[in-house]
Protein backbone atom coordinates (compact mmCIF):
# COMPACT_ATOMS: atom_id res chain seq x y z
CA UNK A 1 0.00 0.00 0.00
CA UNK A 2 1.28 3.46 -0.89
CA UNK A 3 2.19 5.75 1.98
CA UNK A 4 0.14 8.98 1.74
CA UNK A 5 2.70 11.00 3.70
CA UNK A 6 5.44 9.97 1.29
CA UNK A 7 3.20 10.88 -1.64
CA UNK A 8 2.93 14.41 -0.21
CA UNK A 9 6.74 14.59 -0.01
CA UNK A 10 6.93 13.52 -3.65
CA UNK A 11 4.40 16.21 -4.57
CA UNK A 12 6.55 18.86 -2.86
CA UNK A 13 9.56 17.71 -4.90
CA UNK A 14 7.60 17.67 -8.17
CA UNK A 15 6.10 21.10 -7.49
CA UNK A 16 9.46 22.71 -6.67
CA UNK A 17 11.58 20.71 -9.14
CA UNK A 18 14.25 20.29 -6.50
CA UNK A 19 14.85 17.99 -3.56
CA UNK A 20 16.73 20.74 -1.75
CA UNK A 21 13.93 23.31 -2.17
CA UNK A 22 11.28 20.74 -1.23
CA UNK A 23 13.26 19.87 1.90
CA UNK A 24 13.41 23.54 2.89
CA UNK A 25 9.68 23.98 2.31
CA UNK A 26 8.85 20.91 4.34
CA UNK A 27 11.32 21.56 7.14
CA UNK A 28 13.22 18.34 6.38
CA UNK A 29 16.83 17.66 5.39
CA UNK A 30 17.48 16.85 1.72
CA UNK A 31 18.65 13.41 2.84
CA UNK A 32 15.31 12.75 4.60
CA UNK A 33 13.37 13.80 1.48
CA UNK A 34 15.50 11.53 -0.71
CA UNK A 35 14.86 8.63 1.69
CA UNK A 36 11.11 9.23 1.62
CA UNK A 37 11.03 9.29 -2.17
CA UNK A 38 13.21 6.16 -2.36
CA UNK A 39 10.87 4.34 0.03
CA UNK A 40 7.87 5.38 -2.07
CA UNK A 41 9.60 4.17 -5.25
CA UNK A 42 10.12 0.81 -3.55
CA UNK A 43 6.43 0.65 -2.69
CA UNK A 44 5.42 1.68 -6.21
CA UNK A 45 7.88 -0.68 -7.89
CA UNK A 46 8.81 1.92 -10.48
CA UNK A 47 11.07 5.03 -10.66
CA UNK A 48 9.27 8.27 -9.75
CA UNK A 49 11.96 10.92 -10.37
CA UNK A 50 14.76 11.45 -12.86
CA UNK A 51 17.59 13.94 -12.67
CA UNK A 52 17.65 16.91 -15.05
CA UNK A 53 20.67 19.15 -14.65
CA UNK A 54 20.75 20.29 -11.02
CA UNK A 55 17.13 19.45 -10.45
CA UNK A 56 14.70 16.57 -10.86
CA UNK A 57 11.54 15.97 -12.77
CA UNK A 58 8.84 13.34 -12.35
CA UNK A 59 8.60 10.24 -14.43
CA UNK A 60 5.14 9.38 -15.77
CA UNK A 61 4.52 7.38 -12.60
CA UNK A 62 5.83 10.23 -10.44
CA UNK A 63 3.52 12.70 -12.15
CA UNK A 64 0.59 10.35 -11.62
CA UNK A 65 1.24 9.96 -7.90
CA UNK A 66 1.86 13.70 -7.51
CA UNK A 67 -1.52 14.48 -9.04
CA UNK A 68 -3.24 11.98 -6.74
CA UNK A 69 -1.41 13.50 -3.77
CA UNK A 70 -2.86 16.90 -4.73
CA UNK A 71 -6.36 15.40 -4.80
CA UNK A 72 -5.79 13.82 -1.40
CA UNK A 73 -4.63 17.16 0.02
CA UNK A 74 -7.77 18.88 -1.21
CA UNK A 75 -9.96 16.12 0.22
CA UNK A 76 -8.22 16.29 3.58
CA UNK A 77 -8.64 20.08 3.65
CA UNK A 78 -12.34 19.70 2.79
CA UNK A 79 -12.75 17.06 5.49
CA UNK A 80 -11.10 19.32 8.07
CA UNK A 81 -13.36 22.21 7.08
CA UNK A 82 -16.46 20.01 7.24
CA UNK A 83 -15.41 18.70 10.64
CA UNK A 84 -14.88 22.25 11.91
CA UNK A 85 -18.39 23.19 10.76
CA UNK A 86 -19.83 20.10 12.42
CA UNK A 87 -18.05 20.77 15.73
CA UNK A 88 -19.26 24.38 15.66
CA UNK A 89 -22.87 23.34 15.02
CA UNK A 90 -23.06 24.90 11.56
CA UNK A 91 -23.81 21.59 9.81
CA UNK A 92 -25.09 18.15 10.72
CA UNK A 93 -28.32 16.30 11.38
CA UNK A 94 -30.67 16.46 14.38
CA UNK A 95 -33.28 13.76 14.86
CA UNK A 96 -36.23 15.13 16.83
CA UNK A 97 -39.35 13.38 18.07
CA UNK A 98 -42.47 15.05 19.46
CA UNK A 99 -46.04 14.29 20.52
CA UNK A 100 -49.09 15.64 18.72
CA UNK A 101 -50.14 18.63 20.84
CA UNK A 102 -46.55 19.83 21.18
CA UNK A 103 -46.10 19.98 17.41
CA UNK A 104 -47.77 23.16 16.21
CA UNK A 105 -47.67 24.99 19.55
CA UNK A 106 -44.14 24.30 20.78
CA UNK A 107 -41.94 22.50 18.25
CA UNK A 108 -42.87 24.38 15.06
CA UNK A 109 -42.11 27.93 16.35
CA UNK A 110 -38.99 26.68 18.12
CA UNK A 111 -37.67 25.16 14.89
CA UNK A 112 -38.40 28.37 13.00
CA UNK A 113 -36.24 30.28 15.49
CA UNK A 114 -33.57 27.57 15.45
CA UNK A 115 -33.21 27.64 11.66
CA UNK A 116 -32.55 31.37 11.67
CA UNK A 117 -29.31 30.71 13.56
CA UNK A 118 -28.53 27.23 12.21
CA UNK A 119 -29.52 27.18 8.52
CA UNK A 120 -27.05 24.40 7.73
CA UNK A 121 -28.53 21.86 10.16
CA UNK A 122 -30.78 19.20 8.65
CA UNK A 123 -33.70 18.14 10.83
CA UNK A 124 -35.32 14.71 10.92
CA UNK A 125 -38.68 15.45 12.57
CA UNK A 126 -41.19 12.73 13.40
CA UNK A 127 -43.88 11.99 15.95
CA UNK A 128 -43.10 9.73 18.89
CA UNK A 129 -44.61 6.31 19.40
CA UNK A 130 -47.48 6.88 21.88
CA UNK A 131 -46.78 3.51 23.49
CA UNK A 132 -43.10 4.30 24.13
CA UNK A 133 -42.23 7.94 23.34
CA UNK A 134 -38.65 7.57 24.56
CA UNK A 135 -37.74 4.42 22.63
CA UNK A 136 -35.87 6.13 19.79
CA UNK A 137 -33.85 8.30 22.15
CA UNK A 138 -32.91 5.45 24.48
CA UNK A 139 -31.95 3.29 21.48
CA UNK A 140 -29.82 6.05 19.94
CA UNK A 141 -32.01 6.61 16.86
CA UNK A 142 -33.04 10.15 17.90
CA UNK A 143 -31.16 12.98 19.61
CA UNK A 144 -34.12 14.57 21.37
CA UNK A 145 -37.74 13.81 22.15
CA UNK A 146 -40.30 16.27 23.49
CA UNK A 147 -42.22 14.29 26.11
CA UNK A 148 -44.38 14.47 29.19
CA UNK A 149 -41.92 12.93 31.60
CA UNK A 150 -43.03 9.51 32.83
CA UNK A 151 -43.27 9.27 36.60
CA UNK A 152 -41.46 6.74 38.78
CA UNK A 153 -39.08 5.57 36.06
CA UNK A 154 -35.42 6.21 35.41
CA UNK A 155 -33.76 6.11 32.02
CA UNK A 156 -30.06 5.32 31.86
CA UNK A 157 -28.10 7.78 29.71
CA UNK A 158 -31.02 10.20 29.26
CA UNK A 159 -31.08 13.79 30.51
CA UNK A 160 -34.45 15.48 31.02
CA UNK A 161 -34.51 19.23 30.40
CA UNK A 162 -37.57 21.09 31.65
CA UNK A 163 -39.30 23.06 28.89
CA UNK A 164 -42.63 24.25 30.30
CA UNK A 165 -45.62 23.47 32.50
CA UNK A 166 -48.87 22.91 30.63
CA UNK A 167 -51.93 23.37 32.90
CA UNK A 168 -55.17 21.54 32.24
CA UNK A 169 -58.43 23.38 31.62
CA UNK A 170 -61.99 22.18 32.16
CA UNK A 171 -63.85 21.87 28.86
CA UNK A 172 -67.65 22.07 29.26
CA UNK A 173 -70.58 22.02 26.85
CA UNK A 174 -71.82 25.51 26.04
CA UNK A 175 -74.63 26.28 28.46
CA UNK A 176 -73.44 23.81 31.10
CA UNK A 177 -74.51 24.71 34.64
CA UNK A 178 -70.87 25.09 35.73
CA UNK A 179 -70.02 27.46 32.87
CA UNK A 180 -71.17 30.43 34.95
CA UNK A 181 -68.10 30.06 37.20
CA UNK A 182 -64.87 31.65 35.94
CA UNK A 183 -62.71 29.20 37.91
CA UNK A 184 -63.82 25.71 38.88
CA UNK A 185 -62.78 23.67 41.88
CA UNK A 186 -61.76 20.25 40.62
CA UNK A 187 -64.24 18.73 43.06
CA UNK A 188 -67.05 20.49 41.14
CA UNK A 189 -66.47 17.88 38.43
CA UNK A 190 -66.78 14.85 40.72
CA UNK A 191 -70.40 13.98 39.91
CA UNK A 192 -70.52 14.56 36.16
CA UNK A 193 -69.69 12.19 33.28
CA UNK A 194 -66.25 12.59 31.74
CA UNK A 195 -64.79 12.33 28.26
CA UNK A 196 -61.25 10.99 28.31
CA UNK A 197 -58.94 12.92 26.04
CA UNK A 198 -55.72 11.08 26.89
CA UNK A 199 -54.68 7.52 26.33
CA UNK A 200 -52.88 5.60 29.07
CA UNK A 201 -49.65 7.28 30.07
CA UNK A 202 -48.25 10.24 31.99
CA UNK A 203 -50.88 12.72 30.70
CA UNK A 204 -53.78 10.60 31.92
CA UNK A 205 -51.87 9.89 35.14
CA UNK A 206 -51.73 13.64 35.80
CA UNK A 207 -55.51 13.96 35.48
CA UNK A 208 -56.32 10.89 37.57
CA UNK A 209 -53.83 11.83 40.30
CA UNK A 210 -55.22 15.36 40.55
CA UNK A 211 -58.77 14.02 40.83
CA UNK A 212 -57.63 11.64 43.56
CA UNK A 213 -56.12 14.60 45.42
CA UNK A 214 -59.52 16.30 45.16
CA UNK A 215 -61.19 13.23 46.63
CA UNK A 216 -62.76 11.42 43.67
CA UNK A 217 -62.16 9.24 40.63
CA UNK A 218 -63.38 10.57 37.26
CA UNK A 219 -66.30 8.72 35.68
CA UNK A 220 -65.13 8.23 32.11
CA UNK A 221 -68.11 7.43 29.87
CA UNK A 222 -66.35 8.15 26.55
CA UNK A 223 -62.80 7.24 25.57
CA UNK A 224 -61.07 9.52 23.08
CA UNK A 225 -57.30 9.59 22.69
CA UNK A 226 -57.44 12.87 20.78
CA UNK A 227 -58.22 16.31 22.24
CA UNK A 228 -60.04 17.62 19.18
CA UNK A 229 -62.34 14.58 19.16
CA UNK A 230 -62.84 14.88 22.92
CA UNK A 231 -64.05 18.45 22.44
CA UNK A 232 -66.56 17.20 19.88
CA UNK A 233 -68.00 14.73 22.37
CA UNK A 234 -68.13 17.45 25.02
CA UNK A 235 -69.92 19.82 22.64
CA UNK A 236 -72.46 17.06 21.99
CA UNK A 237 -73.24 17.00 25.70
CA UNK A 238 -71.79 13.57 26.47
CA UNK A 239 -69.63 14.80 29.32
CA UNK A 240 -66.89 17.20 30.38
CA UNK A 241 -63.16 16.85 29.88
CA UNK A 242 -59.85 18.13 31.10
CA UNK A 243 -57.61 19.25 28.24
CA UNK A 244 -54.13 20.80 28.56
CA UNK A 245 -53.83 24.37 27.37
CA UNK A 246 -51.59 23.28 24.47
CA UNK A 247 -54.37 20.94 23.34
CA UNK A 248 -56.82 23.83 22.98
CA UNK A 249 -55.11 25.59 20.07
CA UNK A 250 -58.14 24.70 17.92
CA UNK A 251 -61.10 25.24 20.22
CA UNK A 252 -64.47 23.72 19.33
CA UNK A 253 -67.15 26.43 19.00
CA UNK A 254 -69.59 24.37 21.06
CA UNK A 255 -67.55 24.32 24.27
CA UNK A 256 -66.49 26.72 27.00
CA UNK A 257 -63.13 26.53 28.77
CA UNK A 258 -62.54 27.29 32.44
CA UNK A 259 -59.51 27.28 34.71
CA UNK A 260 -59.33 24.62 37.43
CA UNK A 261 -57.99 24.75 40.96
CA UNK A 262 -57.83 22.65 44.09
CA UNK A 263 -55.53 21.26 42.67
CA UNK A 264 -54.77 22.53 39.18
CA UNK A 265 -53.61 19.56 37.07
CA UNK A 266 -50.38 20.37 35.23
CA UNK A 267 -48.42 18.18 32.86
CA UNK A 268 -44.71 18.89 32.86
CA UNK A 269 -43.11 18.86 29.42
CA UNK A 270 -39.44 17.96 29.05
CA UNK A 271 -36.89 17.46 26.33
CA UNK A 272 -35.36 14.01 26.70
CA UNK A 273 -31.78 14.16 25.41
CA UNK A 274 -29.14 11.47 25.05
CA UNK A 275 -26.21 12.27 27.34
CA UNK A 276 -23.81 11.52 24.49
CA UNK A 277 -25.47 14.19 22.33
CA UNK A 278 -25.99 16.84 25.00
CA UNK A 279 -22.76 18.71 24.27
CA UNK A 280 -23.44 19.27 20.56
CA UNK A 281 -23.72 23.00 19.80
CA UNK A 282 -26.67 22.44 17.45
CA UNK A 283 -28.57 20.51 20.11
CA UNK A 284 -27.88 23.22 22.66
CA UNK A 285 -29.25 25.74 20.17
CA UNK A 286 -32.41 23.70 19.70
CA UNK A 287 -32.93 23.43 23.46
CA UNK A 288 -32.53 27.20 23.76
CA UNK A 289 -35.19 27.68 21.07
CA UNK A 290 -37.55 25.25 22.80
CA UNK A 291 -37.10 27.10 26.10
CA UNK A 292 -37.45 30.57 24.56
CA UNK A 293 -39.78 32.78 26.66
CA UNK A 294 -41.88 33.49 23.56
CA UNK A 295 -42.85 29.81 23.46
CA UNK A 296 -46.36 29.31 24.86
Amino acid sequence: MLDVRRMQVLRAVVTSGSITVAAANLGYTPSAVSQQVAALEKQAGIPLLERVGRGVRPTEAGQLLSEHAAVISRQVAEAESALTDLRAGRTGLLSIRYFATAGATLVAPALARFRQDHPGIRVDLRMTDPQDPLAEVTEGRADLAVVVRPRDRRYEGIRFVHLLDDPYRAVLPAGHRLAAKRVLDLSDLADVPWVRGDGPGPCLDTVVDSCAAAGFSPDFVVDSEDYATAQGFVAAGLGISLVPAMGLANRHPGVVVRKVRGPEPVRVIHAAVRETSAGRPALRGLLAALRDPSTP
